[in-house]
């Protein structure tokens, strides 16, 4: 982790500008063709969710971006962000885990499928302090239906900076599934060209 200079940074005063706002988050909802990684999943037996999450974290190590995080009034970008995640339980209630990222699937896959297992031996959110972590993207999937927007809840806290990412159910199109995605993020760090770049490092992750 490093303290980026803020005197000296390009994006000062678009941080200034932007962290004087009650709300500073901005949104972006779109979808991604997740056609050849659901085949791919599928033909090697694996969980398509441990799939497009970890092709998600490999994206989000790789915008320099999504890992600024607003800490004491401070922006530090992190070497390495980790991942949060929900997971639902048999009773319609969910859970939060947190899983290490490693750029190895084999890795990642078998902590994912241990937090997986905990959930459903469990109760309440789980927490384990992922209200204060930082070094993390908050994902969440809604696998029971598609959608075109998406709202998330907000105590205002403008300091607030840990990006969401959101995915639906995916939805198929002439042949092809398509996969939707909110990303909602603090305006001071980053802006609607940093999220496209996340995009397509995801389409290219998807893709194979």
């Amino acid at each position: 982790m490093k303290l980026v200079d803020v005197e000296s940074w390009n994006r000062k005063e678009h941080f200034e500008f932007f962290s004087k706002m009650a709300s500073p988050y901005f949104g972006i909802v779109t979808e991604v063709d997740c056609t050849v990684a659901y085949k791919k999943a599928k033909e090697a037996g694996i969980s398509f969710f441990a799939s497009y999450l970890h092709k998600s974290m490999m994206a989000v190590n790789r915008v320099d971006e999504l890992k600024y995080r607003i800490i004491d009034g401070k922006v530090y970008q992190f070497d390495k962000v980790n991942a949060g995640a929900t997971i639902g339980r048999d009773d319609g209630t969910f859970a939060f885990i947190f899983v290490n990222f490693s750029e190895n699937f084999e890795t990642f896959n078998t902590e994912l499928q241990k937090e997986v297992v905990a959930v459903k031996n469990s109760t309440g959110l789980r927490l384990n302090g992922d209200d204060v972590k930082k070094d993390l993207i908050r994902h969440s999937t809604i696998p029971w239906t598609s959608f075109t927007g998406l709202l998330h809840p907000t105590n205002f806290d403008k300091t607030e900076s840990v990006p969401k990412i959101t995915f639906g159910k995916f939805s198929v199109k002439e042949g092809r599934k398509f996969l939707p995605v909110s990303v909602e993020a603090h305006h001071g760090l980053l802006d609607g060209f940093h999220v496209a770049k996340y995009l397509q490092e995801f389409q290219n992750l998807l893709n194979g």
